[in-house]
């Protein structure tokens, strides 16, 4: 089982937590957010970039409504330079994390974790107290394809909902959320290993998911389901 190369696995961001709209100027590729986080609103290179095209991406992004935002990838390099040259600071640098689904499958106490989709009233409520507001929300309604929410129970209590959608064999988490009174519980575990039987029961062969660098309480949780770093990404802003 060949594992799928950087360019699939940033696909499957783009389909998994798609923008509103994509929009092409010149050499970009523009993601209309809406209020749907860095994500779905910053603007990637696909082509050679010649000494105007950052003004180029920078109006057109205006246009839109948005602050200008740029994502970089693997290949980037001299992109990155030339936005800091131009003043753009390094935001928010993310890895991606991946692993055979299979490896992610394990027991799950009783009334522990479910599936469920459309999302609940209780699921929208723990998503809004964590900062995941409509912008977000809708964002998950606009993924096509097999998608579920994720929500977990503890002591007859809701602990913690999550967001998991297919792009062709892989699956990829979005907005875990666990309140901070429910964590240490294992809820998270519980609905991530929910999250890959329901993967694997539609065909998927990957569980994938991006986190910024700075979370290292997530980044701990991954790791220990032996999920690996497979690439990065960082924004640059103004």
């Amino acid at each position: 089982m060949s594992q799928p190369d950087l360019d699939t696995l940033y696909a499957t961001v783009d389909a998994t937590w798609p923008p509103a709209a994509f929009h092409r100027a010149g050499p970009w590729i523009l993601r209309e957010g809406r209020g749907g986080g860095k994500r779905v609103s910053a603007a990637t290179s696909d082509g050679p970039l010649g000494p105007e095209d950052i003004a180029t991406a920078e109006a057109a992004q205006e246009r839109l409504g948005q602050r200008p935002l740029f994502m970089i990838r693997a290949g980037d390099a001299a992109l990155d330079a030339a936005l800091e040259a131009r003043g753009y600071e390094v935001v928010d640098p993310v890895v991606i994390y991946l692993a055979p689904v299979a490896d992610m499958i394990g027991e799950i106490p009783a009334v522990a974790a479910f599936t469920v989709w459309p999302p609940l009233a209780i699921q929208r409520h723990l998503w809004a107290q964590g900062g995941i507001g409509p912008g977000r929300l809708a964002v998950m309604d606009r993924a096509e394809g097999p998608k579920t929410a994720l929500l977990a129970r503890r002591s007859d209590h809701p602990a913690g909902c999550g967001f998991v959608a297919l792009n062709g064999d892989i699956a990829m988490l979005h907005a875990l959320e666990v309140p901070p009174e429910m964590r240490r519980q294992k809820s998270a575990v519980y609905m991530m290993r929910r999250a890959a039987i329901w993967a694997q029961d539609h065909g998927a062969k990957w569980f994938s998911l991006v986190v910024t660098e700075a979370n290292e309480g997530a980044r701990a949780l991954y790791a220990s389901f032996g999920m690996t770093i497979v690439g990065k990404y960082h924004y640059r802003m103004k």
